[in-house]
């Protein structure tokens, strides 16, 4: 739902594609020996094509959430297709959490990921949604204005940072 959210307020002339890991199996260096799956190949064509990557994350535990680390983890398969993939593409990262304090320790947590592949991370701005099933309304719409407020911020800077990127 906030991804939807941050798509909805992108700037004119700006597109945010929306994807998801679903379908993408726990590693294990035997299915990648026979090859990397499909759904892996999908994903990591699409972020290739892309001028940045935008991650929604979770927090679980007080840390990242372990399907979307497995994620980054094929996608990064082969080592030699970490360069085409993440080197120093632009990412940013938003969260939603069910708990109280958002998704602070999740997002500090991704950072020695986005170092150790080469990204270049946004720090404009955060988005940390607490409590996020009262942030949204039964349809899916953010309506918590202050967390409307902080995402539109969030986005906005990001595109900015994207496009200096690519200068």
């Amino acid at each position: 739902m906030l991804l939807r959210a941050a798509s909805e307020m992108a700037p004119a002339g700006t597109t945010i594609t929306i994807d998801s890991i679903e379908g993408i199996p726990v590693y294990n260096q035997d299915i990648e020996d026979a090859g990397i799956p499909s759904r892996v190949q999908q994903l990591k064509d699409r972020i290739s094509a892309s001028d940045g990557l935008l991650l929604v994350t979770p927090e679980y535990n007080n840390a990242l959430p372990g399907p979307l680390k497995n994620a980054i983890d094929w996608l990064s398969r082969p080592p030699a297709d970490i360069p085409k993939v993440f080197r120093n593409r632009p990412v940013g990262v938003i969260g939603a959490s069910a708990g109280a304090v958002g998704t602070a320790l999740a997002q500090v947590a991704w950072l020695p990921v986005f170092r150790t592949l080469g990204m270049a991370p946004y720090f404009g701005a955060r988005v940390l949604v607490p409590r996020a099933k009262d942030a949204f309304d039964d349809s899916g719409r953010l309506e918590d204005e202050t967390i409307r407020g902080q995402l539109q911020k969030f986005v906005h800077g990001f595109v900015e940072f994207v496009e200096s990127c690519r200068k």
